[in-house]
């Protein structure tokens, strides 16, 4: 004879019953049904309770569809990049519609601490920005800290060696201040926050997304 037939026979309630099946179950099992004992023991809730619920939820769904029709609104009609720097990856948008994501690299928030009390973080600044220029086979004009950190001595502004060919991609894209969306010869790192600030995309995404937005097309960043 089953726990649940010795129950019936000995006339046990519903409570009772989930004591006796609680002693011979597992901790978790256990803890799990004890549990449901309590929210049984519970008074209902009166009606006024509910009903406030109902408001509560009706009003709620109200907010959420102003707040859809608002963003609805501030959306950009035409093509716009959004790049997530936790996430490290990107999406790209056409006429209201996703087009193409995938994995992007950005900013390591390494610092470094130069001579003369200069320092650096590497982060990726976040905002809305837009498309300054855009560039077919960049060259790298290599900032101070690049020669900081591979522990060279830095060159004067203009120094042939401050010039480096081939790194940044086929396609770069500017956002301003200095900060690119450009191309990697590491891939192998895509997804991973290992830039100086800028943001990396592998070869194909860096040509859908040049050929895509237009200069002055909206990136957002967060």
């Amino acid at each position: 004879m089953d726990v649940k037939q010795k129950a019936q026979r000995l006339g046990m309630g519903t409570g009772l019953l989930l004591m006796i099946m609680a002693a011979s179950l597992a901790p978790k099992v256990r803890e799990m049904a004890l549990g449901v004992m309590a929210w049984m023991a519970q008074p209902p809730l009166p009606e006024t309770a509910w009903a406030a619920a109902e408001e509560d939820k009706q009003r709620l769904e109200r907010e959420v569809a102003r707040l859809e029709r608002r963003l609805l609104r501030r959306r950009p009609r035409d093509a716009y990049l959004v790049v997530s720097t936790t996430e490290n990856h990107f999406w790209l948008y056409k006429n209201g519609k996703l087009i193409r994501e995938g994995r992007c690299s950005t900013g390591s928030y390494v610092y470094l601490k130069g001579s003369g009390g200069k320092s650096w973080l590497f982060q990726t600044p976040r905002g809305q920005f837009f498309i300054q220029s855009k560039i077919v086979n960049p060259v790298w004009h290599k900032p101070d800290w690049a020669f900081v950190e591979e522990g060279k001595p830095i060159p004067p502004p203009g120094s042939p060696e401050r010039y480096e060919y081939g790194v940044l991609g086929r396609y770069a894209l500017a956002i301003g201040n200095g900060y690119l969306i450009h191309g990697t010869l590491y891939q192998r790192l895509l997804g991973m926050p290992v830039t100086h600030g800028c943001v990396r995309l592998g070869d194909d995404d860096l040509e859908a997304v040049y050929r895509t937005l237009p200069v002055g097309a909206p990136v957002f960043i967060y």
